[in-house]
């Protein structure tokens, strides 16, 4: 009889960690697809440290109304401000760099207060169109 609930017991046990897995994939899959931009431009900070510096100059920017899709519609997650500078090394390059907010009035005032501002970014030596805006540098 104890063999019979072992070999029972091992499919369900099995299954539920075939469940577990799933779930964890599909959280993860959604916390990537909502915060990938943030985590590309957190690890590009990091990466980015030991990049030369150049000026750059904040000339646009932007806040987007975020929405998701509910149950019951579509409902606001956020705003998204994001900062478009440029610089010349020696071309003219363009790189971004976005912040989340809960407000929008939040997120328009902290744009505007970068409009025009010039500010220092870090530049990959192997390919000066990728630069790199750390949050230190604001």
């Amino acid at each position: 009889m104890n063999q019979l609930i072992a070999r029972t017991a091992l499919p369900k046990t099995i299954l539920n960690w075939c469940c577990f897995s799933l779930i964890l994939a599909i959280i993860g899959l959604s916390f990537a697809s909502r915060y990938g931009r943030f985590l590309t431009q957190w690890l590009g900070g990091i990466r980015g440290r030991d990049w030369s510096a150049i000026s750059a100059v904040i000339d646009v920017v932007s806040v987007i109304q975020q929405t998701e899709q509910g149950r019951y519609g579509e409902y606001i997650v956020g705003y998204l401000a994001t900062l478009s500078y440029f610089y010349r090394n020696p071309e003219l390059q363009m790189g971004e760099y976005s912040r989340m907010f809960d407000e929008e009035g939040d997120a328009q005032a902290w744009a505007a207060a970068y409009k025009g501002r010039a500010i220092m970014v870090h530049i990959d030596p192997r390919n000066p169109s990728n630069s790199v805006l750390r949050k230190e540098e604001l």
